[in-house]
């Protein structure tokens, strides 16, 4: 596989079970040794403990000492990265991941989500320059999720790398701003996330009841409900469902021509009451990208 991640970056892998992600992080962080190739991180070798050193990792299994509390577990990382523990820097750490309330429990205790914020916790420990995070909201409750989007993108506008491995597509949608595709060890797809969801030039648009349905098929609209591939040559008199809803698609290379479209059906006494790009989720990219490859199973 050949992948590269711009600095700076919300970086998302996705892919199915067996794909190769964890794996693949592991190389990226110098755990495993691949058999070919060549891995380069923050410029370096991943095995360089200066690297290392600028490097946060939140692994998919996090194991914690149970009988401690999270201030002396942190206070150890902090050790271990070579830092001074700093006690009243360890509990804002800890207040910004959301377990103030916890500082005098023993993470033996700690539900799963909580284990999990600990674990970003240290990850964060020492200002790094790339976040690897695997599977980071697992286990933790949607507004737990909120919280933790936060975080990361406070990271991502600090000039942070974030690379995040993770199943929930919809999280990696709200975080990420480029994601690769990964299957049976390769790349199917990388880029921007808007390129690679998006509907090419097509936009969706409601107008409310009672708009004249051949003056918008006149001004370039189509009903909804139909492929507008198949509609460019439809007459001014057709109608579809999607038309009776209120629901037209258009096609627009730019603003400009999107504009001229939508003035035309407002000269026609159209009301426009919803505007949005047509565009796929990250779920459907990742099954078109795996469904469409071959001798990739899901």
């Amino acid at each position: 596989m050949d992948l590269l991640v711009p600095a700076g970056s919300a970086f998302g892998l996705i892919g199915p079970n067996g794909a190769g992600k964890t794996t693949f992080i592991k190389s990226v962080l110098g755990i495993v040794r691949p058999t070919a190739g060549t891995v380069r991180v923050l410029g370096g070798s991943p095995e360089d403990p200066a690297i290392r050193a600028r490097i946060g990792y939140l692994p998919e299994r996090l194991h914690l000492p149970g009988t401690w509390k999270a201030p002396a577990f942190l206070a150890t990382v902090a050790r271990l990265k070579g830092l001074k523990p700093d006690a009243s820097a360890l509990l804002r750490l800890l207040e910004r991941v959301g377990l103030s309330d916890a500082v005098d429990r023993k993470i033996g205790g700690y539900s799963k989500g909580m284990r999990q914020r600990l674990g970003l916790a240290a990850a964060l420990l020492g200002d790094p320059a790339l976040l690897v995070l695997d599977e980071p909201t697992d286990g933790i409750d949607p507004m737990g999720r909120l919280e933790v989007r936060r975080i990361l993108q406070e990271e991502v506008r600090r000039g942070v790398t974030l690379f995040l491995n993770s199943h929930l597509l919809a999280e990696t949608e709200r975080v990420c701003d480029r994601v690769a595709i990964l299957a049976d060890g390769r790349v199917l797809r990388e880029g921007r996330l808007e390129e690679l969801a998006r509907g090419g030039a097509r936009w969706r648009v409601r107008f409310a009841p009672g708009a004249e349905a051949s003056a918008l098929l006149a001004a370039g609209f189509v009903p909804g409900d139909t492929d507008a591939q198949l509609l460019k040559g439809a007459t001014p008199g057709a109608q579809a469902d999607g038309a009776r809803e209120g629901v037209y698609l258009v096609e627009a290379t730019d603003v400009a021509v999107l504009n001229a479209a939508l003035d035309r059906a407002r000269a026609s006494g159209a009301l426009l009451m919803e505007l949005r790009r047509e565009g796929a989720d990250l779920e459907a990219v990742l099954l078109g990208a795996v469904g469409s490859s071959p001798g990739v199973a899901a």
